[in-house]
């Protein structure tokens, strides 16, 4: 039996849950590395809808949950039955859900507040050394909940490649090590078994960005 890995999604789409190609890419990986992934999402409404055409937010409402099932084909299951006994690391793909979604990031920053359930997850996994592997945004949580580890968002000099790097900045107001990363690298904090890797955060080329996830997942599954 290959490594079993949670993997969390906040909804479907960059803006307003999971970004796709990061999930996928996190799928893809898993299974080359002969892991058997496990999805899961929360079973909340979204902050709100993105019209991902204009970027503009739509009068209507979705269910996290339901949203991301599109992702999973189906094959998903609340996040209030991940039983971490039963698995052997955890992965949360980026994507602006991460930050409205599972978190108060986007309205809040710093001062963000967690999903209960997510904050939940991630103390399990963490207080049982199970690795956990974050890419895009979702390194905030990490930030949040675990003072003084080491994550990387890719860079902290914000520029026409980085152009999200002053979220380096607030996650080591948060006491956190920030550590700068090219996109197709990452980052392991061996004390706190956390695997990162900047994704999205960078605006490179789409491969680039899948390697670096694929190196990503190889990390957590060899810890795992």
């Amino acid at each position: 039996m290959g490594k079993r890995v949670a993997v969390v999604l906040a909804g479907c789409g960059v803006y307003d849950g999971t970004e796709i190609h990061e999930a996928s890419a996190v799928l893809v990986h898993l299974s080359r590395e002969g892991a058997q992934a496990e999805v899961f999402a929360p079973n909340i409404p979204q902050m709100h809808v993105v019209d991902h055409v204009k970027g503009q937010p739509m009068p209507e409402q979705r269910n996290v949950l339901v949203e991301s099932a599109r992702i999973a084909r189906g094959n998903i299951k609340d996040l209030a039955q991940l039983d971490v006994k039963g698995m052997d690391a955890l992965i949360i793909p980026g994507g602006f859900g991460v930050a409205k979604n599972l978190s108060t990031w986007a309205t809040q920053g710093k001062n963000c507040s967690i999903s209960r359930e997510v904050e939940d997850v991630l103390r399990e996994f963490h207080a049982a050394q199970k690795p956990i592997g974050l890419c895009c945004i979702s390194p905030v949580l990490a930030a949040k909940l675990f003072p003084g580890c080491e994550v990387t968002v890719g860079h902290d000099t914000e520029c026409d490649q980085w152009p999200y790097a002053k979220t380096a900045e607030s996650m080591k107001e948060l006491g956190c090590k920030h550590v700068n990363k090219q996109v197709t690298e990452i980052h392991v904090d061996t004390r706190n078994r956390l695997v990162t890797t900047s994704a999205f955060m960078c605006n490179g080329s789409i491969h680039d960005i899948h390697d670096g996830i694929g190196n990503m997942v190889r990390e957590v599954v060899r810890l795992a």
